[in-house]
């Protein structure tokens, strides 16, 4: 046995196999975590908020599992596009329609996620996303946009979700209908610096972020609790996930000196440049962090003329 194979046991997930860290939290704890114990981890400032999200178990297509997944440690980053309608809505299944900052221009957005600590053990993730109106209305979503933008609470559909690890890939496609597969992934995010590299299928560079990182202000735990909701497709059947975060630490910045992000060969790039964007509005890093990702439920989606 290999030590890799000694450093990981297999779980399965509604008859999946996927490998995770041997004496990690998923091993542990198989979602129900020792909230005290959770605390005592040096990277993670508290539990409070996680202590007022009671877990439900459910049953899903990866088996029963306990909802929702806690992530305890995580500093994320977001670029925010604008992009034409006409190419926005190439993209999106007819159900769903761009919310738009002005007509003809919609929102995309490339966004990195790092999770230290979280209830199925650390990776990495990153998206191309598309901003669109709440499934609950059709009207212009002024207040959307807005809140939107001011990351408190987005309406999503995304075009591509690479992660780097097992379980995170198979919770994520066959759990949510998320399009998600494993690469190579770094995300690294401190005060000063924010790097990202998604690696291609020949371990080149399929999208690539180098950022000076916004200033960062400090929150009290809950004051500051914004939500992505999320809309895919499971079995035919539209549902939501709800996203919720507790921003700890954050800045944005509607400056683009000292972004760079590179476009490489790969499904994200591909993807990004299929949206055709014009120019980055926004640049949003928390470099502190927590969040409780839900399961999907089922959701009303009604066919809109666009």
């Amino acid at each position: 046995m290999s030590p890799t194979e000694q450093d990981t046991v297999k779980v399965d997930l509604g008859g999946r196999a996927a490998a995770v860290p041997r004496g990690g939290l998923y091993d542990r704890y198989r979602m129900n975590p020792n909230l005290d114990e959770i605390a005592r981890d040096p990277r993670v400032s508290g539990v409070d908020f996680f202590r007022r999200l009671p877990k439900t178990k459910v049953d899903s297509p990866i088996g029963a599992t306990l909802t929702p997944n806690f992530y305890y440690a995580i500093s994320t980053a977001r670029l925010t596009m604008l992009a034409p309608s006409r190419a926005i809505r190439s993209r999106l299944p007819e159900e769903l329609s761009p919310l738009e900052i002005a007509p003809g221009l919609g929102l995309v957005s490339v966004m990195f996620f790092r999770y230290d600590v979280c209830d199925i053990d650390f990776y990495t993730e990153a998206a191309v996303g598309i901003a669109v109106k709440p499934a609950r209305h059709g009207g212009f979503g002024f207040f959307d946009l807005v809140t939107g933008l001011k990351n408190e609470h987005l309406d999503s559909y995304v075009l591509s979700l690479p992660v780097s690890s097992e379980i995170a890939q198979v919770r994520g496609h066959d759990g949510y209908d998320f399009p998600k597969w494993v690469t190579g992934l770094d995300v690294d995010i401190d005060d000063r610096r924010t790097t990202a590299r998604v690696a291609d299928d020949a371990g080149g560079v399929d999208l690539s972020l180098v950022a000076n990182t916004p200033t960062q202000r400090a929150y009290p735990s809950g004051e500051r609790v914004g939500s992505l909701t999320s809309y895919t497709r499971i079995n035919g059947a539209w549902h939501s996930t709800l996203n919720q975060t507790n921003v700890l630490k954050a800045g944005t910045t509607r400056s683009t000196g000292g972004i760079t992000l590179q476009l490489g060969e790969g499904r994200m790039s591909d993807d990004l440049r299929s949206l055709k964007p014009k120019r980055t509005i926004q640049f949003d890093v928390m470099t502190e962090g927590q969040a409780a990702l839900h399961m999907p439920v089922p959701t009303s989606v009604q066919s809109r003329n666009k």
